[in-house]
């Protein structure tokens, strides 16, 4: 049986010393990805050195205290080298050799295939690439200037995924807030998934690119662990925001796959592995006792929450959702964990009036909404509740961010401004109309669509307490006040603003098309028709309770909304029909034309979602 070597490893213990560790790293990426049959041990060969000098000599962590909150942050942005992330897990003595080389991979454990926070060492879930680097700004941002510790974030890249244009959005905003306490480290080992890399082994390049979106470049030889030690040691030194961009060998120290092409996320056969072990110098069962965070006098304390007191408004004044999102944003500003991020449209989507009451907790991103999101996803692992808002079209292009963030259980709040169809002149490229899809379809979201002031205002409040992401949708122009100032509206909830015992038909609209419904229910009286209304303003989770018994007093449901109908209102109303073996007469109106410029009534006409259409809708339904 071979022996192996122990001893344990500390910030005082020489550079020999640091690359046996490299070497233990390297050794059980290899082991583990073979046991696992699957993973990127060449991947994580590259990168050893540079984490094994972290680990030993600058990350101030306590691995026996992930949660303390002077410790410094690190993500691994290429997740697919989770061997070597794993590795050191096991270096540090939090996780066994046993977990790493039996349940790496496995069905049913922890130790996934790209890291998760199932993990307490993880912070955020990736291998969505281009994505670590903008997580790594928010939370330094937080850091700094919304608790002011001294902790730093290092990320840990892949050099693929620096033609992320993700990538250069976070690199302009550390660079223009310059963020002394963020560094990202460049693994340039010139091989990606398919072939060589855009620059392949051009660190003069990436340099260059990266100082002129204003970061400190360090080109180092990425295997000199003296090198690399100088460039941590430079990067901390509080001048700026520095990319280390380091010289590597894909599959260093395995001579028969280092540098060559074919063997990405490729485990190494037995045979390899074994004389891959051999070569790497065997096993070792070496431990890191890195530098632990500074145990300095804690920061400010956060002020003390005052009470929120949401905006009031009269019933049947004409008030645009996004105006009352904003009064509520800023009412809500009285709780300091609350944040909130623009991306350079705060005057029309009122976000701005959360910063000019809250100047300090008002982040402007600017047009970078996949950057808006991983900032606000970065705070969210802070420990604060952040508020992203931008138009609604335009969180399609962060809709990647958003779906890592629920794979993280992030909790989070974003606000979609000038939905629909409804914004008129604009023209089909700022109207959002997939954005109820997007946000029904992440894991545990809430989707709330409120019509009116008070409402908004309401669930604008409720969201602050809820789990996971919240999104709430309002509408450019403005309309009649409904509810009274202080009426509940509870998630999950709905209204019924008409009904009675004989209602033929039930009208269901959503913010702009529950004034259509009101209309047309005004419309079908004048019939004889008796409408029964109800605002969904909930859309997930929706009010199966109210939509059951609807079908069953009416037989008859008209869903009317703004949207595209994939994955929107309606289809959310014929789950929870399907759901509840509730089956009546149904008629869906949604957006189904590209729609042009033109005022709010002719293109809610030309969409077939106005109030003429619904009542010949109903019409049609109750012919049958």
């Amino acid at each position: 049986m071979t022996s192996v070597r122990t001893t344990t490893l500390g910030p005082e213990s020489d550079l020999s010393q640091v690359f046996e560790l490299a070497q233990q790293l390297r050794v059980d990426s290899v082991r583990a990805s073979t046991a696992a049959g699957s993973g990127h041990p060449t991947s994580s060969l590259s990168a050893a050195d540079l984490m094994a000098v972290l680990m030993t000599r600058h990350l101030r962590y306590d691995w026996n205290a992930p949660d303390n909150p002077a410790g410094d942050h690190l993500i691994f942005s290429k997740g697919h080298a989770s061997p070597l992330l794993y590795a050191m897990f096991k270096a540090a003595g939090v996780i066994g050799d046993d977990e790493l080389m039996t349940t790496y991979r496995r069905f049913g454990h922890r130790l996934q295939g790209h890291p998760t926070p199932v993990l307490p060492w993880v912070d955020l879930a990736t291998g969505s690439l281009g994505q670590g680097i903008a997580y790594g700004v928010g939370i330094a941002l937080a850091g700094r200037d919304l608790e002011q510790r001294p902790f730093r974030v290092w990320v840990l890249c892949g050099d693929s995924e620096m033609t992320e244009g993700s990538v250069w959005e976070a690199l302009d905003k550390a660079g223009h807030r310059r963020l002394a306490n963020f560094t990202a480290l460049i693994d340039v080992n010139r091989l990606g998934q398919s072939g060589p890399t855009e620059l392949e082994w051009d660190t003069g390049a990436y340099a260059r690119r990266v100082e002129a979106f204003g970061c400190r470049a360090v080109v180092v030889d990425g295997h000199d662990l003296e090198a690399i030690d100088h460039a941590l040691t430079v990067a901390s030194d509080g001048q700026g925001p520095t990319v280390v961009v380091a010289r590597t060998v894909k599959g260093r120290g395995a001579s028969e796959v280092a540098d060559k092409n074919g063997w990405h996320g490729k485990p190494l056969p037995q045979d390899m592995a074994d004389r891959a072990v051999a070569e790497l110098g065997g096993r070792r069962d070496l431990s890191v006792r890195g530098p632990l965070p500074p145990d300095d006098s804690p920061p400010p304390a956060r002020p003390a929450a005052g009470p929120v007191e949401l905006p009031r408004f009269e019933v049947g004044d004409e008030v645009a959702t996004r105006v009352a999102y904003g009064k509520a944003l800023a009412a809500l500003g009285a709780r300091p964990e609350v944040v909130v991020l623009d991306a350079e449209v705060g005057n029309s989507t009122h976000a701005e009036d959360f910063g000019k009451a809250h100047p300090d907790r008002y982040f402007q991103t600017y047009i970078a909404e996949q950057q808006m999101v991983a900032e606000a996803v970065g705070m969210a692992v802070r420990g604060f509740r952040p508020y992203a808002t931008t138009f609604a079209a335009f969180l399609t292009r962060a809709h990647d961010f958003l779906r890592m963030a629920a794979v993280s259980r992030i909790t989070l709040a974003v606000c979609g401004t000038h939905s629909g169809v409804e914004i008129g002149a604009d023209g089909p490229s700022q109207m959002g109309v997939e954005d109820l899809a997007m946000m029904r379809a992440l894991l545990g979201s809430t989707v709330l669509y409120p019509s009116d002031a008070t409402s908004t205002a309401a669930l604008t409040a409720a969201m602050a307490d809820l789990d996971g992401i919240a999104y709430l949708r309002t509408t450019r122009g403005a309309y009649p006040v409904l509810y009274r100032s202080g009426e509940a509206f509870p998630v999950g909830g709905s209204k019924t603003l008409r009904h009675g015992e004989r209602d033929h038909v039930t009208l269901i609209g959503v913010g702009v098309t529950l004034h259509e419904c009101l209309k047309a229910a005004d419309d079908l009286a004048a019939e004889g028709i008796r409408a029964r209304v109800v605002d969904l303003y909930s859309v997930k989770p929706v009010d199966t309770d109210t939509l059951t018994r609807a079908a069953r007093d009416t037989g008859a449901l008209v869903v009317v909304e703004d949207h595209h109908p994939e994955g929107g209102v309606g289809e959310a109303v014929l789950s929870a029909l399907a759901a509840a073996g509730s089956r009546p007469a149904f008629a869906h109106l949604a957006v189904t034309v590209l729609p042009g410029s033109g005022t709010t009534r002719e293109l809610l006409d030309q969409a077939g979602i106005s109030h003429p259409h619904i009542a010949e809708a109903a019409r049609r339904l109750m012919k049958h």
